[in-house]
């Protein structure tokens, strides 16, 4: 028996919320109507999902290096094509994954579904032991050096933001003494 359902009686009466419960286990409200979270992702609600989930601070890092390493503005224009489809192929697989799976839960539904419930416990550990905190790792270093760079404008953000060496009292931003800065270049 749960704890919904003797809260409310065998009977089915109201209980302190105004709630009751069926022998079935489902919340009832004063009308008998079914309670649930309600479906509140309107169109704007879901682009701001995915600008602050799937595009996240990736896109303000990845340019300077793909750039760097890319060595041709066209070429780099074509490994950010390449991975704009991957990413598409990923979202539209998420998008059919959702269509055929009802049930919420993400990741771990979609996993328990296919492979069962030990692939799927253990990608929920790999998702809160370690994917979940190396994102918030590289979004707050991001955070941090964009930051910094206006208090740093003439110069480049030393690599530990300034956090030791001599301290000069009359400069805003500190600078450590094995960081120069030619004010010149």
């Amino acid at each position: 028996m749960s704890n919904r359902y003797a809260a409310a009686g065998k009977d089915g009466q109201l209980s302190g919320d105004g709630t009751q419960s069926d022998p079935g286990g489902e919340l009832l409200d004063k009308d008998g109507r079914k309670v649930g979270l309600g479906k509140k992702v309107t169109l704007m609600r879901g682009i701001s999902i995915i600008i602050g989930i799937i595009i996240g601070a990736g896109i303000f890092i990845s340019p300077k290096g793909i750039l760097k390493h890319s060595g041709s503005i066209g070429m780099s224009l074509v490994v950010w094509i390449g991975c704009g489809v991957l990413s598409l192929f990923g979202a539209l697989s998420y998008a059919e994954l959702g269509t055929c799976i009802k049930k919420s839960g993400g990741h771990y539904t979609y996993i328990l579904e296919a492979f069962g419930p030990q692939m799927a416990f253990i990608r929920l550990w790999a998702e809160l032991i370690a994917i979940r905190p190396a994102a918030m790792a590289v979004i707050s270093l991001a955070f941090g050096q964009y930051i910094l760079e206006p208090l740093f404008m003439p110069c480049a953000v030393p690599p530990h933001g300034g956090q030791t060496g001599n301290r000069h009292r009359h400069h805003f931003c500190y600078v450590p003494e094995q960081y120069e800065c030619d004010m010149d270049s």
